[in-house]
Parts: C-alpha cells; sequence; structure tokens
C-alpha cells in the first residue's frame, strides 16, 4: 500500500511542470512579430494607449507604468511581471488578477512564449530589431 502511494506521488509530481504552466522556448523575433499585429491595437511599448506601455514591463510590478490609469484590481496587485505571471496573465488575465479590465488572452503557449521573450528583450532597452 505504501509503495502504491509513493509511486503515486512520484507519477504526481513528475506532472507538475505539465499542469504548472512551463513554457517552451520563446523566440523573440516571431514575438515581436506577434505583439505587433496582436497587441499592438491596444498597447505599445513605448507609449500608452487603451492600455499601458509595455517598455520595461518585465520585472516590473503591475499597475506602475507612468501615467496611465489602471483599474483598481491591478492598481493594488502585487504581481511582479516574471515569465511565469506573464504566461499566467496571458492564459487568463482574470483568473491572475480578478477585476482587471483586459479581455484578451492568448491561448497557445508557443505564442505565449514568443510575446514574453520580446517583451523580456524589450525590457531593457528600446527595441531595436
Amino acid at each position: 500500500m505504501r509503495s502504491n502511494f509513493i509511486a503515486g506521488i512520484s507519477v504526481l509530481l513528475a506532472t507538475v511542470p505539465c499542469w504548472a504552466g512551463t513554457l517552451p522556448a520563446g523566440n523573440a523575433d516571431r514575438g515581436k512579430e506577434l505583439y505587433e499585429s496582436r497587441c499592438g491595437a491596444c498597447h505599445s511599448l513605448d507609449d500608452n494607449r487603451v492600455g499601458p506601455a509595455h517598455h520595461g514591463v518585465y520585472g516590473r510590478q503591475a499597475g506602475r507604468a507612468k501615467d496611465y490609469e489602471y483599474s483598481k484590481a491591478v492598481a493594488s496587485s502585487k504581481v511582479i511581471w516574471t515569465e511565469a505571471t506573464l504566461n499566467r496573465w496571458l492564459t487568463n488575465p482574470e483568473q491572475l488578477i480578478p477585476g482587471q479590465k483586459m479581455g484578451y488572452s492568448v491561448p497557445d503557449p508557443q505564442d505565449r512564449a514568443d510575446v514574453i521573450a520580446y517583451l523580456k528583450r524589450a525590457a531593457g532597452g528600446p527595441d531595436k530589431k
């Protein structure tokens, strides 16, 4: 009985990355194309639009882009934008921060990984590519 329990736990732990939201390797160049085509209507790296500017978003606390009026939910959030939190956000924004106002998600894991790779690259300065 004990060995069955341990075997079951081992299988469960081995599958954790699958349901914990791990991402494939991202391609920042493809991410830039996806960002411009899917996110560009509401976001820009450098300018606030319907959504906040994303320059430097990677590593920043949610709700802190200069001169942007966030929802109370995002403004009071303690979320730091990392690969894991951006993945969760792009998968289902409302699940990560209930009461937020973004009505868009990115269902494909590779697309999310690519957009996140682009945002990571752009965090250090204006995107040169």
